[in-house]
């Protein structure tokens, strides 16, 4: 008895240690772990989703020692931003991980090649005599989306007892399990992998909303940078003026021909344009910091960058703005294009989908099986297969039912899915309305600014005549500095006026598209994925 446990005691041992060799040398090479294996990388071989515009101009070759041209067009802005924004870069992925869990979920109904092989060994009560049984078994099994599980093996087993007669079998089944109930039909496996597909053109018009927000975030902050610039320059030039109206009006007080008062007033207005100064340069480096920052360019200390507009806001005079007379064309362009509402119909649809899964999983468990055998036995395995044709044979059919005592899971799934769609579908009208407000909204906008830009126009112009009527009337004695100061100073306001309503209407037209979202079309933007465009 002791020699018959060492031996299997040793048997054993020497199973484990081939089992550990064996599975070190499966190892392949890539799966062994190493320190260096630890280390953060980037998949090369992941093809996102990514911005680019139609007609994308070519870089131009910067000499060697040259740095680069700071002058920055506003196309130039948004080309930089759907390149190098990294916020949109992190976003690309979101397409790329759904369409993963895409085919995780067709991946399950993949046909399965599955193999096993077995020893034992039976001590019997001669010392001299074992009973061993070697058994392999291979085949192919596949669950279908209809709830349908069809499976094919094919089974040896071979017994050397010394009692037995023919000691090898083989064996082939064929089997089918049917779902008729819970699991049947569509909601065995379509509804998940249409939720799937349905999931990945979701992301992408979530892509593709985020996208366009950057865009026109990028030419908003663009456009306040130059307005921030010129009304820069404007305080300047007005500081300027109120610095040489200063020193004109400290002659005229050396020489006699004004009191003493007038230079408090003109010194009043010299500190409140330099206050004005600093406010407009802060303005300026704070709407240069945030286009940057968009932007993105890159390299070692690219928030110090100096950024020239090369853009000119200014509208022709030649050639007023038209009001926006086409609302409801407008609206209906938002309809169809706004990737949010898009986006939002599909999860109302992912939804609906739910709702028919879970109405199903309500049913009992009831599954049709059937079972198709044949079995022969013979000296050896070639015997044993060749006589497969005269060999046994089995068939076995049935159901099973199973049911949960008041199913209160389900029920509550099923609720909770109902639900959620009726939100889906209140939220998906309340989109629709916000929308038309959304239009509304910045068609009101546009036509604020554009007839502000004629109104500031005629504003700055009569406030040119008064500051001209003013120094004229100061001149001969009939007016005084302080009157001078406040006449220049409405004259600053008008200057900035009627930059900022330029500004505005340009901004009110990126909203505008940005509502109708058809802010990446008018721009020539595109979304491609491996070399395709995904949104013509």
């Amino acid at each position: 008895m002791k020699t018959r446990y060492l031996y299997f005691s040793g048997l054993i041992l020497l199973c484990l240690i081939f089992f550990l060799m064996v599975s070190g040398c499966m190892l392949s090479r890539s799966q062994k772990i190493d320190l260096t294996d630890l280390a953060p990388v980037v998949p090369a071989d992941i093809q996102t989703f990514d911005f680019t515009l139609e007609n994308k101009p070519d870089p131009q070759p910067i000499p060697a020692g040259q740095k680069p041209d700071p002058a920055l067009s506003v196309e130039q802005a948004v080309m930089l931003a759907l390149d190098h924004n990294q916020d949109l870069k992190t976003r690309q992925l979101g397409p790329v991980i759904a369409g993963a869990f895409e085919q995780m979920e067709k991946g399950q109904y993949d046909p399965e090649l599955f193999a096993a092989m077995g020893m034992s060994r039976q001590a019997l009560p001669d010392p001299e005599s074992s009973d061993t049984a070697v058994s392999a078994v291979a085949g192919v099994r596949q669950a279908l989306p209809s709830g349908t599980t069809l499976a094919a093996e094919a089974a040896h087993e071979q017994d050397r007892a010394s009692r037995t007669a023919d000691p090898d079998q083989t064996r082939v089944t064929l089997s089918v399990t049917q779902a008729l109930l819970q699991g049947a039909g569509p909601a065995g496996g379509l509804v998940a992998i249409r939720q799937s597909e349905l999931e990945t053109r979701a992301s992408i018009h979530e892509l593709t909303a985020y996208a366009q927000a950057l865009v026109a975030e990028t030419e908003i902050a663009y456009w306040q940078y130059v307005l921030a610039r010129q009304e820069h320059a404007i305080v300047e030039r007005s500081l300027a003026v109120s610095k040489k109206q200063r020193t004109d009006v400290q002659h005229q007080i050396e020489v006699g021909v004004l009191p003493r008062n007038e230079q408090a007033a003109v010194q009043s207005e010299v500190a409140r344009r330099e206050q004005a100064l600093i406010d407009s340069a802060n303005q300026v480096e704070a709407f240069r910091l945030t286009l940057l920052h968009l932007i993105n360019p890159g390299g070692p200390g690219y928030l110090d960058r100096l950024v020239l507009p090369a853009s000119d806001p200014a509208i022709d005079p030649a050639i007023d703005p038209d009001p926006v007379a086409d609302i409801q064309d407008r609206t209906s362009l938002a309809m169809t294009l706004r990737p949010d509402l898009a986006e939002a119909r599909l999860r109302m649809h992912q939804n609906q989908l739910e709702t028919i899964a879970t109405k199903n999983g309500l049913l009992p468990r009831l599954d049709f099986f059937m079972d198709l055998g044949f079995a022969a036995y013979g000296d050896g395995f070639s015997d044993a297969a060749q006589s497969l044709d005269n060999g046994d044979y089995e068939v076995s059919a049935g159901l099973s039912l199973s049911r949960f005592v008041k199913n209160r899971t389900a029920r509550a799934r099923h609720q909770a899915a109902v639900a959620t769609r009726q939100q889906a579908t209140e939220a998906l009208e309340n989109l629709r309305r916000t929308i038309h407000l959304d239009v509304r909204l910045a068609v009101n906008e546009i036509e604020r600014a554009r007839q502000q830009i004629h109104a500031s126009k005629v504003t700055r112009r009569s406030e040119e005549q008064t500051v001209q009527a003013e120094i004229e009337r100061f001149n001969v004695g009939a007016g005084t500095a302080l009157l001078v100061a406040q006449a220049q100073r409405d004259l600053l306001i008008g200057q900035i006026a009627e930059v900022r309503a330029v500004i505005h209407y340009r901004i009110a037209l990126i909203r505008l598209f940005l509502a109708e979202g058809s802010l990446l079309h008018r721009r020539g933007v595109v979304l491609r994925h491996q070399g395709q465009v995904m949104n013509k």
